[in-house]
């Protein structure tokens, strides 16, 4: 039995007896689940004579009075009888079984101790009792498993308990290579790309909602691009009315120059740098004729259908200027009222 060193004993006899030894087998579990095996002798006495025709017993290496070879714990005599050693005492088969047999986990029955004793941390089973808790199979000789103090055979156990793969809900096997990220875990053939399906092993990956992307496809599927030219933006970029552009894409509609940095204005939702968009589109002044952008702040004056710059709007005579004062006009002119006066004397 587990734990416990039975030595094998048998007596011979020198005068008109015989020898009886009788083995049995008994198998235990290790604690790594494989059944090991032990043996257990059981002796059996008979009596010697002397040349004298004294009557004695032989056992343990040692002559008894055939009398005095006694059971540890009851201390009835063994002479003729099978028994047990333990610990270097003798027992009857009896008071073994009572003292040290162990009850049966399935039937709670003495396992007797010419019955095999099956054992698994701690608990022991009768051969025929050694059965799985969900199909009844015996798992003598066979892989098993262990949940909630019951035994089950590999498919049951796995069927039961076994984790799932996140990818297609099938068990993991012995010795199947499982990838794990987070809670979830996958079969290695699982773990792939949810656009492209190629596995992902070792290479670098990006989750979003539950799915794995591989690098490319993440980019492919969610990286910004250049509202321009639909390429990815890898890095930089400006962003015009909440749209991202590469730097070398945000230019003048115009004359494609750049106006990353640069001072801009737009026309029909299109950019335009300040020199074209001055040519194309703004008022010019009646004075230079140059164009008003607006451009920074710049202000302006308006009379009728006329414009000029804040600093072309002066008196045509005496060039004072007029921002904020009277003024007559004097046809395409506008003169200050002092000059107004002179030319009308």
């Amino acid at each position: 039995m587990a734990d416990v060193e039975v030595q094998m004993q048998y007596t011979t006899t020198e005068k008109k007896t015989r020898r009886v030894k009788k083995t049995s087998s008994k198998r235990r579990e290790s604690s790594d689940g494989n059944q090991v095996e032990s043996e257990v002798t059981i002796s059996e006495l008979g009596n010697n004579y002397n040349d004298q025709g004294g009557e004695y017993t032989k056992a343990m290496s040692k002559d008894w009075h055939a009398g005095h070879f006694c059971c540890w714990q009851c201390d009835e005599s063994l002479t003729g009888q099978r028994y047990v050693l333990r610990d270097e005492h003798p027992y009857c088969i009896k008071c073994y079984e009572s003292v040290f047999a162990n009850a049966c986990e399935e039937c709670s029955k003495t396992i007797g101790i010419d019955s095999k004793d099956l054992s698994y941390k701690d608990k022991h089973w009768h051969e025929a009792c050694f059965l799985c808790s969900k199909c009844r199979v015996s798992l003598v000789d066979k892989q098993f498993g262990s949940k909630a103090d019951h035994i089950y055979c590999g498919n049951c156990y796995d069927a039961q308990f076994a984790s799932r793969c996140d990818g297609c809900g099938e068990i993991f096997r012995a010795g199947t290579k499982k990838m794990e990220y987070k809670t979830r875990q996958w079969h290695e053939k699982c773990f792939c790309c949810v656009v492209c399906k190629t596995a992902i092993g070792t290479k670098s990956f990006i989750p979003r909602e539950q799915e794995i992307y591989c690098a490319t496809c993440y980019e492919e599927k969610f990286a910004t691009r250049c509202v321009k030219c639909n390429k990815i933006i890898t890095s930089g970029g400006v962003t015009y009315k909440n749209e991202p552009w590469h730097r070398e894409c945000f230019t003048c509609t115009n004359c494609n120059t750049s106006l990353a940095g640069q001072r801009f204005t737009s026309r029909d939702e299109k950019p335009y740098c300040a020199d074209c968009f001055g040519e194309l589109f703004a008022k010019r002044c009646t004075a230079c004729v140059k164009p008003i952008t607006g451009i920074g702040g710049t202000r302006f004056i308006s009379f009728e259908d006329r414009h000029w710059h804040n600093d072309c709007f002066i008196c045509a005579s005496c060039k004072t200027s007029l921002v904020g004062r009277g003024f007559i006009t004097d046809a395409d002119d506008i003169i200050c009222p002092e000059c107004a006066k002179q030319k009308l004397m």
